[in-house]
């Protein structure tokens, strides 16, 4: 009857501990995926981060005469009075 409570309790620490290191192999991929999620959405955060200043200079640069005597001639066709534009077709 000692030799099956002995056999017993051994079975039960073996049942025991392969379940621990089974959760602890599932919880370590779990951690490693959530690791490389968070890497990712920092990288992505940093590009938009990056996309919001360009957008903040831009916006301030439309605003400048610069940007809009520029629009004016390459979208518009818009020119000053009395200045001559030549246009090359030799291409």
């Amino acid at each position: 009857m000692k030799k099956h409570k002995k056999i017993y309790k051994k079975l039960l620490i073996l049942i025991l501990a392969i379940y621990v290191i089974f959760t602890l192999i599932n919880q370590q991929k779990t951690l490693n995926q959530y690791i490389k999620d968070s890497n990712e959405l920092t990288s992505k955060i940093e590009e938009e981060k990056e996309y919001k200043e360009e957008l903040a200079k831009k916006k301030d640069d439309v605003n400048s005469l610069e940007f809009i005597e520029q629009t004016a001639r390459e979208k518009l066709d818009m020119y000053y009075p009395n200045e001559k534009v030549y246009i090359d077709r030799g291409m």
